[in-house]
């Protein structure tokens, strides 16, 4: 199936960069809808109330790690347990201010990650990323 635009989910408790982000997301003219979650948990919920509607579910994650409540580990632990039942795959990217090699060795635990970022994203990484999962 060729798609023209793809649904995101960006994760992360930064307000700041929350706009920022869905502003650089929206002028890539890649992403027709964005939704925003502050914390895993919070991003947990919004998937399973979303588990059989196609249309709402992301095939884009852009995943913080440093989060309150429930942390990007947290969530990718819960994600991995719900990632069978989703009807479409969804492409997972860490996006992080940690440039702690450890962290970043700690990611390719999960088969679910695509890729490890460091932080900040500017137009034309996203632009390359959303473009490879709009093809797909």
């Amino acid at each position: 199936m060729y798609r023209t635009s793809v649904n995101v989910l960006l994760i992360d408790d930064d307000a700041i960069y929350q706009f920022v982000s869905k502003k650089t997301l929206e002028a890539t003219g890649n992403a027709s809808n964005i939704q925003i979650c502050s914390n895993g948990e919070e991003a947990i919920h919004y998937l399973e109330s979303n588990l059989h509607n196609t249309a709402e579910l992301p095939d884009v994650i852009f995943l913080d790690v440093n989060m309150p409540v429930m942390n990007g580990w947290e969530f990718l632990e819960a994600y991995q347990a719900l990632k069978p039942n989703f009807p479409k795959d969804i492409h997972v990217f860490l996006v992080t201010s940690s440039m702690n090699d450890e962290d970043k060795e700690f990611s390719r635990r999960f088969n679910c990650v695509q890729d490890y970022i460091v932080k900040p994203l500017n137009r034309e990484k996203i632009s390359e990323l959303l473009s490879h999962t709009v093809h797909v």
